[in-house]
């Protein structure tokens, strides 16, 4: 019994330290982190890694360009502009490679996140 109220109180510790070091963070940060996530994710879906056959999954890389540009676009206004403009231009790069490993490549301004970017050419 006294094992697992141990546990507990560790966990609940460890759990407040989190909190604290979170709140030490500036947004900004949490959010070019999340976006740089979001970037490596939809680049190794696109075939951008090492092993693009095994990895290469556009219905995965459409979705997470998709977040990222609603995360970019959203979050421009309140991030500096030196963040947003290489947040934009990941995320464009992104887009472009999505087109060209389409085997049939959406009609511009349907691409994944173009209707939060407008189109992508």
């Amino acid at each position: 019994m006294s094992q697992s109220f141990e546990h507990d109180t560790s966990f609940e510790q460890d759990a407040a330290q989190a909190t604290r070091d979170i709140a030490d963070v500036a947004a900004v940060e949490i959010i070019t982190t999340a976006a740089v996530h979001l970037m490596s994710a939809a680049a190794v879906k696109c075939g951008l890694a090492e092993d693009p056959d095994a990895q290469i999954d556009l219905d995965e890389a459409r979705k997470l360009i998709t977040a990222l540009a609603g995360l970019v676009t959203a979050a421009a206004p309140d991030i500096a502009d030196m963040h947003a403009r290489s947040l934009r231009d990941g995320l464009r790069s992104l887009q472009l490679a999505f087109r060209e490993a389409s085997a049939i490549p959406d009609a511009i301004g349907e691409g994944p996140g173009e209707k939060y970017t407008g189109p992508v050419n």
